[in-house]
């Protein structure tokens, strides 16, 4: 007699990790290679996301890419070339959608600049997700933040909608009735690294 087979569950999700930004009020210091505790931004936050249990690892490339590349330890990742950095954050999000492997089943989004984001809350959302969540956001005292989570139904409109320094913000808000906000402020924080003032005081920590 033969058993119904059991249902797989979501495919794995896949972390993007967006750091092609040139850091204008960094006096023009790529974030990816800002220092933090004692190595590159970028190769901490794909530490970070690879702890929260992302295999799989897409990181967008913009201001001194080829730099970045050369120096920074990134085995393993996926590493993608955005030349149209200069637009926006919005820009590397299409292009990082664009080189997911076509077997996840959602996009873990971080920011390169967000040094306070923990693999426990990476873990969280990742937690959603197997529980049914499509679009997923850490959220700090009820309030929304980084990372990200997006469903693999939603590439397409979140690419669509991209523009400028938006990001995602227009897909979460056309779907907010089911964005799933996962609390996390027990856990991470939600700042980003944009001044020389953040700089000294994240280095400091």
């Amino acid at each position: 007699m033969q058993t119904a087979p059991t249902p797989a569950g979501p495919g794995p999700v896949a972390a993007l990790v967006l750091a092609a930004g040139g850091g204008r009020r960094l006096g023009g210091r790529p974030k990816a290679l800002l220092r933090y505790r004692g190595r590159p931004l970028v190769e901490h936050a794909v530490a970070v996301v690879r702890a929260g249990g992302c295999t799989e690892v897409t990181v967008v490339l913009g201001a001194a890419g080829e730099r970045v590349r050369a120096t920074a330890h990134l085995p393993g990742c996926r590493l993608v070339g955005n030349p149209d950095w200069a637009q926006g954050m919005g820009s590397s999000l299409r292009a990082g959608l664009a080189a997911l492997p076509p077997h996840a089943s959602a996009a873990l989004v971080m920011l390169v600049d967000t040094p306070g984001v923990t693999p426990a809350a990476v873990a969280r959302l990742l937690a959603a997700h197997r529980a049914g969540a499509e679009l997923a956001a850490a959220a700090y005292e009820g309030r929304r933040g980084h990372p990200v989570l997006i469903g693999a139904r939603h590439f397409a409109e979140a690419a669509a909608g991209a523009r400028g320094d938006a990001g995602a913000r227009a897909l979460l808000a056309a779907h907010a009735a089911e964005l799933v906000l996962v609390e996390c402020a027990d856990v991470a924080a939600p700042d980003d690294l944009d001044t020389p003032a953040d700089l000294a005081r994240w280095s400091a920590d």
